[in-house]
């Protein structure tokens, strides 16, 4: 995308008009959601990294990248973290965005 394409972009967001954005755009966005669900949860709950890394089975490294939302986990890492983080994960996508919270279990 070049500068002219944004600015167009951009002003049509401002006068409230619909904004197409690349699929990238849109895949990056639902992984920084992601990651700011993963580390909300993890503050919730006291954990440091190392130890959501254990409970998940996953390494430090890999909860620092997708926090950072630099990486999209695979359903099988999804469960894996709900069970981590004592709680359900909920996943809405739609064309509108997408909306991610983890719900504790109840006790």
């Amino acid at each position: 995308m070049n500068h002219s394409t944004w600015k167009t972009r951009r002003a049509r967001q401002l006068a409230g008009e619909a904004v197409e954005y690349d699929q990238e755009y849109v895949a990056a966005r639902l992984a920084g959601d992601l990651g700011q669900a993963v580390y909300s949860r993890r503050i919730e709950l006291g954990l440091f990294q190392t130890e959501l890394a254990e409970r998940a089975g996953m390494t430090q490294p890999q909860v620092s990248r997708l926090e950072g939302g630099d990486t999209v986990p695979t359903l099988s890492l999804l469960r894996r973290l709900a069970k981590a983080l004592e709680g359900t994960l909920d996943l809405t996508i739609d064309e509108g965005g997408s909306h991610i919270t983890f719900t504790p279990r109840a006790a």
